[in-house]
């Protein structure tokens, strides 16, 4: 047995990874539960044009988009109860920031994160040549060092507003020698597939079921005693109507929309008849968010008392893909 051989037994034995190195698996990193405190609002963007398309042939991203966007309810709840970012792998940090304010783009503008697109980060190195990068932490909240080790499931942050972002919400990518990998779909080297949960998928169990692919989501759904906005509803500050209300009016903020879906919300009264209602159009783009709301001013006689329901449906291709009911009394 010659000497080189001898050496790479023994190196064999006393580390199998050299011989068989386990294939990466990544945790949920967000301390959340999905589907219900938290969102999959984009996937990794699979078309190479100016087109969008994610891993499952589906709009869930935008042009460019890099990474996975696990998003918390609203802008409240994240600052109530921070999401705290977790370490999807075992690993070694290599860069963070953690100074950059926690200001809406919409409210700071593009310039002013030029460069800094991220926000608040952390890159951690794994084996096998992959990476994992943490966007949009808040403020401070980093806490790691370049040159630490991580172990999976380890709090290295919290959800912020940092960077490029509009709403709170958590920014993973994860490449491999540079290259970006879609964590849902990483055999699949470009385009998509209708296959929607890939047998491939590098999400352990049961975080891989947890993160089904979903035809679009409800985020939150009420009724208000007036006119509702996108801010007031991302800052919970909607006041549900009482007896001496002006107006009675259902609202629901929904995500994941695709073009063609029909939005429709209808509110009945006590009586079972018709209250108010919207029909939006076909929609000609996908869309990201929408908010819809229908109402009617309090009538003259007042709000008759007992149960007002309301029905969302979103209609794709001639069936029910996204739909909520919700109440509101009147005593």
């Amino acid at each position: 047995m010659t000497r080189l051989r001898l050496a790479l037994l023994l190196t064999a034995l006393v580390c199998p990874a050299f011989v068989h190195a386990e294939p990466l698996r990544l945790r949920l990193p967000l301390a959340c539960e999905p589907g219900r405190t938290c969102f999959v609002q984009h996937y990794v963007d699979r078309d190479a044009s100016a087109g969008v398309r994610d891993h499952a042939c589906g709009a869930r991203t935008y042009d460019g988009h890099d990474g996975t966007d696990f998003r918390l309810l609203t802008r409240a709840l994240a600052a109530r109860e921070p999401g705290t970012v977790l370490a999807a792998a075992n690993g070694r940090v290599l860069r963070t920031r953690n100074d950059a304010p926690d200001v809406s783009v919409r409210e700071a503008g593009r310039a002013a994160v030029a460069g800094r697109e991220c926000g608040n980060g952390i890159v951690v190195t794994h084996l096998d040549g992959y990476e994992t990068q943490y966007c949009h932490l808040a403020k401070g909240s980093v806490r790691v060092r370049p040159g630490e080790t991580v172990t999976a499931g380890q709090p290295i942050g919290q959800v912020g507003l940092s960077g490029a972002t509009e709403f709170p919400h958590l920014h993973l990518t994860l490449r491999r020698n540079g290259t970006v990998v879609d964590p849902f779909a990483p055999a699949l080297t470009e385009g998509c597939r209708p296959e929607r949960d890939a047998a491939d998928s590098l999400w352990e169990e049961p975080v891989r079921a947890a993160l089904a692919y979903r035809a679009g989501a409800v985020l939150s759904a009420g009724f208000a005693d007036g006119p509702v906005t996108q801010e007031a509803v991302e800052a919970e500050a909607t006041r549900p109507p009482d007896r001496g209300a002006q107006a009675m009016v259902a609202f629901v903020h929904a995500i994941g929309l695709d073009t063609g879906d029909v939005q429709r919300l209808t509110v009945t009264g006590p009586d079972g008849r018709v209250f108010a209602e919207n029909h939006a159009p076909p929609l000609v783009r996908p869309r990201a968010e929408s908010l819809l709301f229908a109402g009617r001013r309090r009538p003259p006689e007042g709000w008759a008392a007992g149960t007002y329901t309301a029905t969302f449906r979103v209609m794709r291709a001639g069936a029910v893909a996204i739909e909520r009911v919700f109440t509101a009394a009147q005593p």
